[in-house]
Parts: structure tokens; sequence; C-alpha cells
């Protein structure tokens, strides 16, 4: 185990405060998905080239971003390798029926109580498929946000999604110092280049929504 899944599971360990989740994360998964589907329903077909907090990608290739993990999330629930997963293309008309479809892929992947007690692992964390399937919903959750923010929508966060979020990003990303992070992440995974897909946290009031808590700890401004 490497230093950095060992720190993941000591946090999981001391983490006290609605850790039902954590054992079995799937309600929480439908529930993310629900609140994703309603955000990506809502994208104009004019706004698909729009930039978004994402600087490397548009609305479009964000939607695809947005697919592609839950897709990720499907391959790891059928004993699948997670990264040989490419992100693939929708006609423009048919974002909502594409994540439709892979949210229930997702969910099906993991319809057995027994892949929640699979060992996984994946660069950054290492723990039971319970664990594994948890860590997803900061990434989730952030890029909704930022499909949000890009498309000028308002959701109603889950707020117990969120904050299952929020625990998760806490536990993988560190407050500073996070090219170091994904440096050991990228050799882990026998990349060459250093991509580092989050900066550093942003200070926001501990008193500040959920959301905004957890894009601030994601590297996003939500006041901007």
């Amino acid at each position: 185990m490497t230093g950095l899944s060992r720190h993941n599971a000591v946090m999981t360990t001391q983490t006290s405060v609605t850790t039902d989740h954590l054992n079995d994360p799937r309600p929480m998964l439908d529930r993310a998905i629900a609140t994703g589907g309603f955000v990506v329903a809502g994208v104009r077909p004019e706004q698909l080239t729009d930039p978004t907090p994402c600087t490397d990608m548009d609305v479009r290739a964000l939607l695809a971003h947005l697919i592609g993990v839950l897709n990720r999330v499907a391959a790891l629930g059928n004993g699948e390798n997670p990264f040989a997963v490419s992100e693939t293309t929708v006609p423009d008309d048919r974002w909502s029926d594409a994540w439709r479809q892979s949210g229930r892929r997702a969910l099906d992947a993991w319809s057995e109580d027994a892949v929640l007690e699979r060992p996984m692992a994946l660069p950054w964390i290492e723990g039971s498929g319970a664990q594994v399937l948890a860590s997803y919903f900061s990434e989730l959750t952030v890029h909704t946000w930022d499909l949000a923010t890009a498309t000028g929508q308002q959701p109603d966060w889950d707020v117990t999604v969120v904050t299952a979020a929020l625990g998760a990003a806490r536990q993988m990303l560190p407050a500073e110092n996070r090219r170091a992070l994904y440096a050991e992440i990228s050799a882990a995974r026998g990349l060459e280049e250093v991509t580092v897909p989050f900066a550093e946290a942003v200070p926001i009031s501990d008193d500040a929504p959920a959301i905004d808590r957890l894009v601030a700890w994601n590297g996003r401004d939500p006041r901007r």
C-alpha cells in the first residue's frame, strides 16, 4: 500500500460523520446521478461551445467527460480497467439519453452486494469496492457544478451527497502541494507527464454552503 493509500485508510477510519455511504454508497450514487441528469437536461444547444470552469474543456467536452466518469464507475463495478474507458462521441441532441444510459450501466454494475466487499485499487486509493465507489462522489459532483456554472443553472443540490463528496475530497486532496500528489499518481499509472487536474484549495468560510466548500477545496472559486 502506498503512503497516499495509507493516509486515506487512516482518514476513512477516523471519519465518523454520516458514514453510511461508506458501507453502501449506491443510494448516494443514484442521487448524484439524478442531480447530474437535471443539469445535463438543462444545457441548451447554443451553450455547447461555451467555456467552463475546467479551462481545457468547453461545455460539450465537459458533458463527454462527465459521461466518461459514469462509464469508469461501471467498469470498476464490472471488474474492468476504468482507465481503458475512452470518452465517446455523442450527438448533440442525445446528451440526456447518453447520461441516463451510462447512469443505468453504472448502477447495474454495482447491483450485487458482493461488489462492495471486493478489494479494489486506484492510484489514489485502495480499499473495498464501497470505499472506492464513494471516492467518485467528489469528481462527479464537482463536474456537475462546473456544468451548472457554465450554463447558468442553479440546481437543488443534495446536501447529503455534497457533504459526502466534500469528505472524500478532503481525504484524497491535500490543501497544498498538489503537484507532488499528482506526480505520485502519474508515476503509479506509468505516465511520464504529470497533469494537475485540481488547483490548490481556495480559502472559504467554514459556514459557506456545502457545495461552495466542495468546489473551493477542489480549486474552484465559487464566488466568481
